[in-house]
């Protein structure tokens, strides 16, 4: 089976002339060919420097193919997109002639002129991945038409979290992020990690204010002197425009504050393993961040907002920490009575993130794929 994957994923060519693309992206389809024989995917080609987070495919049946970058918030930008549109449309249908199934990836610029495309003029089985906040109530222009569309027509579509009112076709579906290695392992520290001394805390994702960096901060340097006193280092993983500006408000705190920008994912996965808490008291749209499911396999206890689906899957209490209002006040008041629960809650907390973290392995994934996408499509 081939499958053809449509995307808006960053790809760069590496020094060492390899084409790389965003980590958890590429780490996802290269385990797609446990499922499909050839994989093409569709997306844009980058000048420049990769990033450390960046990635190459395993598999030689995997085949990329270059779009031009297309994006952004400019009117010259939005131009470009509608200019391109023939030389899209023209790959992407080339591609479709070769694949038996597609997958197409929204919501994103092109997805403005390619998904009406896939639905009125290609014959090509598929089904649509939305990978953002489906149940937003006041999306982007581009983002509410794409998400219009998607519901009106009969492909499957999956989606973050459980709504209500949700089409028959759109269906549920967690995005991978972890190998049965990673699974196991994750397991066997979950079960050894102490909460008695020390606690090291982490962040990982786009060093911006919607993201919650700046709430983090902004808490920590509330923290009563005592509460300080518990806390190990704090671990700040990622890069963005507000860096320096974060950096110098981290100044202003006594605490042992890391900024280590982009890290390669077994980096990262490092952190999460000396790390107690994750938190990200986000306010930015998204479906399901999968840096949640990652710092919980080793043993984070996570304390979010509920934004999107992230509180169908961090339950209060039970599987982490979930605050109803994204603020550096609700912030410090969740650090406060963690720092206070019991040692023996840390444990049972841990306990019952392994059947939320299960339903994020690849082997999960892939399994949904072939019972639920494929065999409805050939139904």
């Amino acid at each position: 089976m081939t499958l053809a994957i449509i995307s808006h994923t960053e790809h760069y060519t590496n020094t060492q002339g390899q084409i790389v693309g965003w980590g958890p992206t590429v780490t996802e389809i290269n385990h797609l060919t446990t499922v499909f024989d050839e994989v093409y995917h569709v997306a844009m080609l980058h000048q420049g420097e990769a990033p450390p987070s960046a990635l190459p495919y395993t598999n030689p049946n995997i085949k990329f193919v270059a779009l031009p970058p297309l994006g952004g918030q400019s009117l010259s930008a939005k131009m470009q997109l509608l200019t391109q549109a023939p030389k899209v449309l023209r790959t992407v249908s080339k591609e479709l002639k070769q694949a038996d199934y597609f997958q197409f990836r929204a919501p994103t610029g092109i997805g403005v002129y390619v998904i009406p495309y896939l639905i009125w003029f290609s014959k090509t089985k598929g089904w649509f991945k939305y990978a953002g906040n489906w149940n937003q109530k006041h999306p982007p222009l581009g983002y509410r038409f794409q998400r219009w569309m998607l519901k009106q027509q009969q492909r499957p579509v999956t989606i973050n979290g459980q709504w209500p009112n949700q089409p028959k076709h759109c269906i549920t579906f967690e995005n991978p992020c972890l190998t049965d290695d990673e699974l196991l392992l994750g397991e066997h520290i979950s079960k050894t990690k102490t909460f008695s001394n020390h606690l090291n805390l982490c962040y990982v994702g786009r060093l911006e204010t919607p993201k919650g960096v700046r709430r983090i901060i902004e808490a920590l340097l509330q923290l009563p002197e005592d509460l300080k006193q518990r806390i190990g280092t704090v671990h700040f993983v990622g890069d963005g425009p507000e860096r320096h500006t974060f950096e110098t408000l981290a100044l202003k705190s006594d605490l042992n504050i890391t900024f280590h920008g982009f890290l390669p994912r077994d980096q990262v996965f490092d952190i999460y393993k000396t790390s107690h808490l994750f938190l990200m008291p986000t306010t930015a749209s998204e479906g399901f961040p999968k840096v949640i499911a990652e710092a919980m396999n080793f043993g984070c206890i996570p304390i979010v907002s509920q934004v999107s689906s992230i509180g169908q899957y961090i339950i209060h209490k039970k599987t982490g920490v979930c605050m109803s209002v994204a603020t550096a006040e609700a912030l410090l008041t969740c650090l406060q009575t963690i720092f206070k629960l019991d040692v023996s809650l840390f444990a049972t907390i841990l306990a019952n993130q392994r059947s939320v973290v299960n339903r994020f392995g690849f082997t999960y994934y892939n399994n949904r794929i072939q019972n639920h996408i494929l065999k409805q499509l050939e139904s």
